[in-house]
């Protein structure tokens, strides 16, 4: 039998959503700005004594005194016939029941970080790190340097860098690296990197070399460090800027280690930052204090993504992104909604994926306004909020299905809400952004979502499930119709969706899918300004054919031909055509397989995103 499609959805939808939206949670403590956030304000530090009762208590804008409504109901806004569930649910499995973790005090980096044009051999430091393009060398120990910068430079070090130019055939190649002592001077060690070709520099060259910078500090133990780029290619004054900022954030981000869950964690030691003939006016100066507020949302994504399954549930997730609003009450509110709320928004696709876990679900809306003038845009961010994805029914078994990694399938909404940080440090004018994940679990249970059930939307669009594994889009269906009730001039959605992006795009780049030239332009702008690679992907309409149900609006997923575009074509089925919207799959670049660690994607790219649209 074909499931009906509720004819009061329509109308009473936004009704629901305005009531919910007329208040918010304002948390009570307020912080000045830390150079990194402050301990204990990171997931997983607030496990509960008792652990007979939550974390904390609910967060709800909903009346105490609603009743729940039964699924096999028909003013519920599920599918008729849907399979009634029990009155009372599992207790919610809390974190220090499951294997007895409990997070050690979050370590990291804190470093002054300064811009100079000092000759570099009057430098005194521990290590002096010299980043160099290639060209510019000769072909024999007597000419090493055709250029007369990279000599200056040689002769200024005493000839050690002839001599590993010549010893390990140094010559600028990205990836390349090396360091060695020195003495009789004012500092250590010297260190080179490689940059690459300079035609192909970009904000991804200097936060490498930041990155490189890292690599090198650590195993030195050192506590100053001074950066030189040798032979710069032609920088106007704000891309010298932009230069200095990237290498500051990818020197801060390399050191950063997360060791929360080690037995002992080991404190950086680099207490210094000397960025070197980049300039050092006060535009590069407020440049550098930018890129400390956008790396205290970066480590906060990471460590979001990098905490186990079994200590970031979606109630630890919710409770966080009250600890952050709490943090930055001048400009930050959050509402919680849980399961009985969401229920009578008639979000029926997101608690369809949440129904199998005894964790209950949790929508988070962080809201930041400026705390000063007239908000003249409002913007939308979304993220995938899945703490833990088995793939349901359809389990994710065999070689290659990164059922292990899947505490990473929260990666879009650690993007979102590490974003709400640097923009609450940033402070941006005139403009509205509204932070918004719809957090669950996607487990097997006898009461879960199954292969054929039909889930109705909260814009009463019916989903026919041909794989609970495809759980991620049925979330963010609910979170973009909720977030186009808010009237926001532009939304964004980021999500780890889809291993077709993987295949295409790699685990460097993430993919983008949008209908709007515009908006396209100003992700890759803030994108490219980030360090962080994004590729425009198409939005192929005749592949809509395959997202086609005999019995519903649609099904969940086409199968793996252009897998990652039929996603966001359905992803678009729950977006107002009247506003600007893009989806971000960043499935590859969320987490590094070399470091094991998570890597904070698309929080700097977001910051921009936001900064570019405020006034």
């Amino acid at each position: 039998m074909a499931a009906l499609k509720s004819p009061t959805v329509a109308a009473v939808a936004p009704r629901l959503i305005a009531r919910f939206l007329s208040a918010a949670v304002v948390g009570q403590a307020s912080l000045a700005f830390p150079l990194l956030p402050r301990p204990g304000h990171f997931t997983g530090l607030r496990l509960s004594p008792q652990s007979d009762s939550p974390l904390s208590a609910p967060i709800t804008s909903r009346n105490k005194n609603t009743s729940s409504t039964s699924r096999n109901k028909k003013t519920s806004g599920f599918s008729i016939m849907a399979p009634a569930k029990a009155d009372v649910r599992v207790k919610a499995i809390l974190p220090a029941e499951v294997g007895l973790t409990k997070a050690l005090e979050p370590v990291v980096p804190q470093i002054a970080v300064t811009a100079s044009n000092i000759d570099v051999s009057e430098w005194k430091g521990d290590i002096l790190i010299v980043g160099v393009f290639e060209g510019g060398f000769g072909k024999d120990v007597n000419g090493v340097f055709e250029s007369a910068e990279l000599k200056k430079i040689d002769d200024s070090l005493g000839g050690i860098f002839g001599e590993i130019v010549v010893d390990e055939d140094f010559s600028g190649k990205p990836g390349q690296s090396t360091s060695a002592r020195v003495s009789g001077r004012g500092f250590k060690r010297v260190g080179f990197v490689g940059l690459g070709k300079p035609k192909t520099v970009s904000s991804k060259t200097w936060k490498s070399l930041g990155e490189s910078v890292g690599t090198i500090v650590k195993p030195a133990q050192a506590k100053s460090v001074a950066v030189l780029v040798a032979n710069p290619p032609d920088l106007s004054s704000e891309a010298k800027e932009s230069a200095a900022s990237a290498i500051a954030l990818g020197t801060i981000l390399g050191l950063f280690e997360d060791t929360r869950f080690k037995s002992e964690s080991k404190k950086p030691l680099l207490e210094k930052l000397e960025i070197v003939g980049l300039g050092s006016d006060a535009a590069v100066t407020e440049k550098l204090n930018q890129t400390l507020k956008v790396s205290t949302g970066v480590i906060f994504a990471k460590q979001l993504v990098n905490a186990p399954p079994n200590v970031l549930i979606p109630s630890v997730l919710a409770d966080e992104a009250e600890n952050l609003t709490s943090a930055y009450s001048d400009v930050l509110t959050v509402k919680i909604l849980d399961e009985e709320a969401c229920k009578e928004l008639k979000m029926g696709s997101y608690l369809g994926v949440a129904a199998a876990s005894t964790n209950p679900p949790k929508f988070i809306h962080i809201q930041y306004k400026p705390p000063t003038g007239e908000v003249k845009t409002r913007l939308a961010i979304i993220g995938k909020g899945l703490t833990f994805d088995s793939g349901g029914y359809n389990l994710k078994t065999g070689p290659g299905s990164m059922i292990e990694l899947m505490k990473f399938d929260m990666g879009g909404a650690a993007a979102t809400i590490g974003a709400a940080k640097a923009v609450a440090e940033v402070k941006p004018a005139g403009v509205e952004v509204n932070f918004i994940v719809a957090a669950c679990e996607n487990m097997i249970s006898g009461g879960g979502m199954r292969p054929g059930d039909i889930l109705t939307a909260s814009n009463g669009k019916t989903i026919e499930v041909n794989n609970t594994d495809a759980e991620g889009r049925l979330t963010l269906a609910d979170a973009l119709v909720y977030a186009c009730h808010l009237k926001v001039d532009k939304i964004v959605d980021l999500a780890t969706l889809t291993g077709a992006c993987i295949i295409a795009l790699g685990n460097d780049i993430g993919g983008m899918f949008t209908p709007n030239d515009a908006l396209a332009e100003e992700l890759s702008s803030a994108s490219h300004a980030a360090g962080e690679k994004l590729w425009r992907m198409p939005m192929e309409e005749s592949y809509w054919e395959m997202m086609k149900s005999g019995i519903a609006d649609m099904v969940n997923t086409g199968g793996r031909p252009g897998g990652s575009i039929t996603a966001a074509l359905f992803l678009k089925q729950f977006v107002d055509e009247n506003i600007p919207w893009a989806h971000l799959d960043i499935a590859g670049p969320v987490w590094s397989n070399d470091k094991k660690s998570a890597t904070g994607f698309a929080v700097a790219t977001l910051l921009n995103w936001v900064v570019k649209n405020s006034s």
